[in-house]
């Protein structure tokens, strides 16, 4: 496996190797279809292989695979991102969402001339050193590695911090606040499965970045261009007056499907970074045109009016059939949703933080994946994973999938 999620670790069995693909569905190599609510992990809004998608990659694969140079369509593609997230006025372009991050967390710290950042505990932002943390032993401690092959020197300054915890985040700031760079949240965390971050949390972490002069960093790898046009931070601006992150890491939906991610911000932070400013940053492939063009196709499509409000209504209905079959089965489950984005979870309420996600119900969920997957539906193998609804999932697709739903959760 070339990703760890792929190996069915967290659920047991044996991964099914994908051949291809088509709108809302995925063949294995023994050629069995499933309804795909996995997407590539977000990225294939309008379901695989949508014609003007198609037509933009062949015809800038026909033009050159990779120049070296600036291109037309990495500009075009960074002004629609700029466009739909008010936030952002500069973007920078590279290949992957744990190149994003990471490229975010040293702008900040060289725009603030600090070293400390604050994470949350169930949060993924990539593989980077610094972010392969868990927390620490007190309230406000500086974390430890998550993996083999981090020094503990590298993650001395990462705090790790409970999400929706308005207490922890108020003691570190209190603590630490002169010394922390900026805060990196995803604002629904799709790496605990879909916990979203209230409101109040998310007032007072603007407020407390605001005045301790920390950069709030917005991780929409995942929600971007995924929950709503204007990505996660637009439902939390109708919520928050004047809301706005620092920064935003983008990836998945704005490459469609190839290999792309970015991070941008206001005019002044960005001006800190390499040719401009002293933070060094670049990438060989970085604005690739094919994958430049996969994904200004991508959202030229999505931006066409009632696209997600066709797409909310459709996930919504998904869960909450779910929620209805599990109701009729005797089997508690706690459902969300925004835009093309979902989660359940085998619990009585929503959980809001990661200690409450692992105390779900582990063993029905994997029961669950592998009776559903027996009935040509293709879930996130871990409990841990959001899932997703593309523009070519039909009505006829959510029944099949209720109805799979419906024998799963009897036979236990």
């Amino acid at each position: 496996m070339n990703s760890p999620v792929r190996a069915f670790r967290a659920v047991g069995g044996t991964p099914r190797f994908i051949r291809r693909a088509e709108g809302a569905y995925l063949w294995d190599v023994e050629g069995r279809r499933y309804i795909d609510y996995i997407g590539s992990w977000g990225p294939m809004i309008l379901g695989h292989g949508h014609p003007a998608v198609l037509d933009a990659v062949m015809k800038a694969a026909r033009d050159g695979l990779s120049f070296g140079a600036p291109t037309e369509a990495e500009a075009e593609l960074a002004e629609a991102i700029i466009a739909q997230v008010p936030s952002v006025q500069q973007v920078r372009l590279v290949s992957s969402g744990t190149e994003a991050g990471m490229s975010a967390l040293r702008l900040a710290r060289g725009a603030t001339g600090r070293s400390a950042i604050v994470k949350f505990e169930g949060c993924y932002h990539g593989h980077a050193d610094a972010l392969l943390v868990k927390a620490g032993s007190g309230l406000a401690t500086f974390g430890h590695p998550t993996s083999a092959g981090v020094p503990p020197e590298v993650v001395q300054h990462t705090m790790v911090l409970e999400y929706n915890n308005v207490g922890q985040l108020e003691q570190a700031f209190a603590e630490r606040g002169h010394e922390i760079a900026c805060v990196m949240i995803e604002p629904i965390a799709g790496n605990m499965n879909f916990v979203r971050a209230s409101v109040p949390f998310m007032t007072r972490l603007r407020e407390l970045c605001t005045q301790h002069g920390a950069l709030l960093v917005f991780d929409e790898v995942m929600t971007g261009f995924r929950v709503a046009l204007g990505s996660a931070q637009s439902l939390y601006a109708r919520l928050i007056p004047g809301f706005q992150p620092d920064m935003s890491v983008f990836g998945k939906v704005i490459g469609g499907g190839m290999p792309l991610a970015a991070f941008g911000g206001s005019r002044d932070v960005m001006a800190q970074l390499a040719p401009l400013g002293p933070v060094y940053q670049a990438g060989t492939l970085s604005g690739n045109p094919v994958a430049t063009a996969c994904g200004l196709a991508t959202l030229r499509e999505i931006s066409r009016p009632g696209f997600f409000d066709a797409l909310a209504a459709r996930t919504r209905a998904l869960v909450d059939g779910l929620a209805a079959e599990a109701r009729d089965a005797g089997v508690p489950m706690a459902v969300d949703s925004e835009g093309g984005m979902f989660g359940f979870f085998f619990a009585a309420d929503l959980p809001q933080n990661y200690p409450a996600v692992m105390a779900t119900d582990k063993e029905r969920f994997n029961r669950f994946f592998h009776a559903m997957l027996d009935r040509g539906v293709y879930l996130a193998p871990a409990l841990y994973e959001a899932g997703f609804v593309s523009a070519t999932h039909t009505e006829a697709d959510i029944a099949a999938t209720l109805q799979a739903a419906r024998e799963a959760l009897r036979q236990g």
